[in-house]
């Protein structure tokens, strides 16, 4: 008679075992990772998709309108202070009443924060506010005279504390 040797063969506890370390450690990787997700940036960018999809084409034919003036703002950053001025197309300033800033870091909002401008003695708007090196957002929101603010959206990095 042979004799079955058990050596080397898994019994029924071995792969119940086995099979509950796997997904254990499924299931605790999905956890980590969901709580991870949970506290980091979560992705919200307009309250309602509907209201933002309809009010679309109405911002897309106010930047046109915008483009069509042929303005370009110059925002600088020197010694970490913001500066921002406004050229018409000819490249003669425009006459500003206040700008505002808004500087967003692109993946989290704990540093944003919204700046309003005074204006220097050579016509352009700077702050006091300091701007921490790294990637930002910077949203303008220039009065000019017009029906709305002149507005542009610029990405800038600031490396010991200057950009353009």
């Amino acid at each position: 008679m042979m004799r079955r040797s058990t050596q080397g063969v898994f019994t029924g506890w071995h792969m119940l075992a086995v099979m509950v370390a796997f997904f254990g450690v499924i299931i605790a990787v999905n956890l980590t990772m969901a709580f991870l997700a949970n506290r980091s940036w979560t992705g919200f960018v307009v309250q309602n998709t509907y209201v933002a999809s309809q009010e679309f084409n109405a911002k897309a034919a106010a930047a046109r309108k915008q483009a069509a003036l042929g303005w370009s703002g110059d925002l600088t950053i020197r010694d970490g202070q913001p500066r921002y001025a406004l050229a018409d197309r000819e490249g003669r300033p425009v006459a500003l009443t206040a700008v505002t800033l808004k500087f967003m870091r692109p993946v989290d909002d704990r540093e944003d924060q919204l700046v309003t401008l005074a204006r220097d003695g050579d016509g352009t708007f700077t702050t006091d506010l300091r701007v921490a090196d790294g990637m930002w957002l910077v949203e303008v929101a220039a009065e000019a005279g017009l029906e709305a603010p002149y507005r542009e959206t610029r990405r800038i990095r600031v490396i010991e504390g200057g950009a353009s």
